[in-house]
């Protein structure tokens, strides 16, 4: 092992004392860039109501002020939209969330796949419509379908809830396999 460069090494006075390790910053505070970005983007992806910085800094294990800037960047970006000024609250942008994953099913698959996706997701729907015997997962009344059938309220939830998982994944489907507005079919995008 090679010698560290004369600048490096500690003087005969420093070597003598323990380093005081608690006065040190800790790596998570020193440690930012990507990571960083993608707690406080988990953060606002878990939002369900508009949120304060304070509390988007809590959920992303950040500072405040860090935050702050995250969120402004990410309204730039369209991820999240200002409900309120003064406190500055933020919530997600579903609409900007469901565009990106219409763009990621255009670039990564093509129109047939799509197709064999969407004839999957729709046959699956109608299943569910059959055996709840109602057209919709909205309509469903979870705790009179449970005693009906004897099951449990969670088994009907949860049912009803991947239902609802694939109606939402019949109108992705179908938004990409959509014509653009300038008439052009299956045309792909970078995402």
């Amino acid at each position: 092992m090679e010698e560290p460069r004369p600048e490096l090494e500690a003087e005969a006075d420093e070597r003598r004392d323990r380093p005081d390790f608690d006065a040190l910053i800790p790596p998570e505070e020193l440690v930012s860039g990507d990571r960083t970005r993608d707690d406080f983007f988990d953060a606002v992806l878990g939002l369900d109501s508009p949120s304060t910085a304070g509390e988007v800094a809590d959920l992303a294990g950040h500072g405040v002020d860090a935050a702050r800037e995250y969120l402004e960047w990410f309204e730039r970006m369209g991820v999240v939209t200002r409900v309120t000024d003064s406190p500055a609250t933020y919530e997600r942008n579903q609409e900007y969330l469901n565009w990106r994953r219409v763009q990621r099913l255009r670039n990564q698959f093509d129109d047939d796949q799509l197709v064999d996706f969407l004839e999957d997701a729709v046959e699956k729907d109608g299943s569910f419509a059959e055996k709840f015997d109602v057209e919709s997962p909205d309509t469903v009344a979870i705790t009179a379908h449970a005693a009906d059938t004897d099951r449990s309220v969670e088994a009907v939830w949860r049912e009803v809830s991947e239902w609802k998982t694939t109606r939402r994944r019949i109108s992705l489907l179908e938004r990409a396999l959509q014509t653009d507005s300038d008439g052009t079919a299956g045309q792909r995008t970078v995402a």
